[in-house]
């Protein structure tokens, strides 16, 4: 793959966007290894296949809302960083993380470890 920390991160957030299953899936596919894994508080998701039923249910819990990178994508070596927030369109986000990537030696994600800055009382 070969691509800038920043198309990575672009990439990586337009995924969790992409309401159309097969194109989802596609993308998903070209970004994340095979052996891929995503941790962040609520959930834990290995390989390509749990990651994509994962970003399925967090767009059904959160309709209308859409995923933005918060500011500059930082790497170094294997390893991107990077603040994101959910939110419906021209408002302040409700929803802000962080995540923190390790990509393999083609570039895609090995491994997501996100966190969750700020969520809305329940």
């Amino acid at each position: 793959m070969g691509t800038s920390f920043d198309t990575l991160a672009e990439r990586y957030i337009a995924i969790w966007n992409e309401t159309d299953p097969a194109r989802r899936r596609t993308e998903i596919a070209d970004v994340w290894a095979a052996d891929a894994r995503y941790v962040d508080p609520l959930s834990v998701a290995e390989g390509r296949e749990a990651i994509d039923t994962m970003i399925a249910a967090v767009q059904d819990r959160f309709p209308g809302m859409t995923f933005r990178l918060a500011g500059p994508v930082d790497g170094h070596h294997d390893q991107v960083r990077f603040t994101w927030e959910l939110g419906p369109d021209g408002v302040e986000a409700p929803i802000v993380g962080f995540d923190v990537a390790v990509v393999d030696g083609d570039g895609r994600l090995r491994q997501v470890l996100g966190w969750l800055d700020r969520v809305p009382e329940a």
